[in-house]
């Protein structure tokens, strides 16, 4: 069965929380500015949790409105995929909580901690999944709640302006394997080499115990980048990794009607285009309004440039990103 069909998105939702957060906001909270942050990372606005909000709570709307726009109940849902780095809980992983919400039971619930490559590696199982014959009805979904671990302080300012909080989802399904839709080609790579460069050490598993009151005090348990690095590898790892999709579907940089970088920083973005060569018209950014909300930040994009009549049936999407890990990886989607 595996090699008469292929897997297609049938439908993609979104869903980010109410609350706005400007960078004047953040500006009362330290010191910093909307022209500083707009320089260095094309940020405008971004949106937050309020109360007890997790990112299964954000999951559940998107993969509502994905399920609604693929024809399909919840309920039908073979399996699920949740990419998040921001997880409800140590454990339990936040996709057994969007399973339960869904009303789904039974159905396998799994969860990938591959940051801001999250949702292409849960795209590239999904697709591997529907091939084998596994499953027929995949959710992919990408969820996070940054806003609730970010150190809103001068120490912590050079990250915590960068991240927001969202999430989207698509569901994948099979379709004969002739028809020209569907996940053509994925590519993932890691190199653990890099992990300290972007990361949280604390609490952790190595250490015992594995939080003390000197960990908080130092920000230990707060996000901490090294930007030149990321900067420089990211630019440098993304259009070599589009390149390799490219060749592995036999396509060609002027095939794509639409590249969706994973949205980091407008700056790398802008790099990656002007790497890859391509217009204004084939490329999609939304990070101005959302910031960086890792595995939901591609996933939110291509919802969006589909309801925006930017990604249309017949399209040929490619998706990238480069993130903690480090990881990095694409895809390309017949849409």
């Amino acid at each position: 069965m595996g090699t008469d069909i292929k897997a297609a998105v049938l439908g993609a939702g979104m869903y980010v929380p109410p609350k706005v957060v400007t960078n004047d906001d953040l500006a009362k909270l330290m010191t910093t500015s909307d022209e500083w942050i707009v320089a260095r990372t094309g940020i405008k606005t971004r949106h937050y949790v309020e109360g007890e909000t997790g990112a299964a709570d954000l999951a559940y709307e998107a993969s509502v409105e994905a399920c609604r726009n693929a024809g399909i109940e919840p309920g039908d849902l073979d399996c699920i995929v949740f990419s998040t780095l921001s997880p409800d809980y140590n454990f339990p992983g936040s996709g057994v909580l969007l399973q339960a919400r869904l009303g789904a039971p039974g159905v396998p619930a799994i969860d990938i901690r591959n940051q801001c490559s999250g949702f292409i590696y849960g795209l590239s199982t999904a697709d591997a999944f529907i091939r084998a014959g596994q499953y027929r009805r995949v959710l992919v979904v990408g969820s996070e709640v940054h806003s609730t671990g970010l150190d809103f302080s001068d120490r912590g300012r050079d990250v915590a302006v960068l991240f927001g909080d969202g999430a989207g989802a698509v569901v994948l399904g099979p379709i004969a394997a002739d028809e020209g839709r569907g996940v053509l080609a994925t590519r993932l790579h890691s190199d653990g080499g890099g992990a300290k460069d972007l990361w949280v050490e604390a609490p952790a598993s190595r250490y015992n115990p594995r939080l003390t009151h000197e960990m908080l005090d130092a920000g230990k348990h707060y996000p901490a980048m090294n930007g030149k690095k990321v900067f420089v590898n990211a630019v440098r790892a993304m259009p070599t990794v589009v390149g390799e999709c490219l060749a592995g579907a036999g396509l060609k940089i002027g095939d794509i009607d639409l590249f969706i970088p994973h949205q980091a920083n407008l700056r790398i973005c802008t790099a990656v285009q002007e790497h890859l060569g391509l217009s204004d018209t084939k490329v999609f950014n939304n990070i101005q309004k959302y910031g960086n909300t890792t595995a939901a930040s591609i996933p939110i994009a291509v919802c969006e440039a589909q309801r925006e009549g930017r990604l249309k049936r017949g399209d040929l999407l490619c998706i990238a990103s480069f993130g903690s890990g480090y990881t990095w990886a694409a895809a390309l989607i017949r849409w």
